[in-house]
């Protein structure tokens, strides 16, 4: 759960993702955390660059 909260907290200090959005990906994952980055992507939240980026990140953790 850290590091769920740890990616929360990049995706919106660093990526600047508004949290109404990482809330709305977070909805279509809840029994999948580990999606949360794909779904930001699907749903147009994220651009390519930036789903890169947080792939990047979370081998750092």
């Amino acid at each position: 759960m850290k590091a769920t909260v740890q990616l929360i907290r990049f995706l919106n200090e660093e990526l600047d993702i508004p949290v109404s959005a990482i809330s709305l990906a977070s909805r279509h994952c809840e029994e999948t955390p580990n999606y949360l980055p794909i779904a930001l992507w699907q749903y147009g939240l994220v651009t390519l660059d930036q789903l890169a980026q947080i792939f990047d990140w979370l081998e750092t953790i």
